[in-house]
């Protein structure tokens, strides 16, 4: 019998509702772990979750079984809620945005793209994440219509 062989590596980038800042770094880690698990779970390979206080990139080996807008569903509905059964956010509703980011990658750029994700926190110190997100859709070469992206707040 055939085997079906693939080698698709994603990062996907999702932000918090309002771009506000919940995603608290007491229990950020925690999350992290969560949101890879529900890939690992699907049967994908997580190779890093990380993300700063009101976005997240997650940068997956997937399988051709699932579609990736079904994976970050997932994603989403789970990990909202694990905050939400856990009372992480106190206060406020928690929700994620509608809508996803999706860039492909060879074998060649996993260790730059993990040292991306790994080191968020200091990357964001120097870059706002409006200002991430356009240069990836400018890198990629998408066509996008601004009304159509995340809730920006300057």
């Amino acid at each position: 019998m055939a085997g079906t062989y693939s080698q698709v590596y994603l990062q996907i980038v999702f932000a918090v509702k309002g771009r506000q800042n919940l995603i608290h770094k007491d229990w950020k880690e925690d999350l992290n772990k969560y949101i890879s698990g529900i890939i690992t779970g699907k049967g994908h390979k997580s190779i890093i979750v990380n993300g700063v206080e009101d976005h997240i990139h997650a940068f997956v080996g997937l399988k051709p079984a699932m579609a990736i807008s079904d994976l970050v569903r997932d994603m989403k509905n789970n990990s909202t809620n694990f905050i939400k059964d856990n009372n992480l956010v106190k206060g406020k509703k928690f929700s994620w945005q509608a809508g996803f980011g999706v860039f492909s990658y060879s074998q060649s750029s996993i260790r730059n793209v993990y040292n991306y994700i790994l080191n968020q926190e200091e990357h964001h110190r120097k870059k706002t994440f409006k200002e991430e997100y356009f240069q990836f859709l400018k890198e990629f070469e998408i066509d996008y219509d601004e009304r159509y992206l995340f809730d920006w707040i300057d």
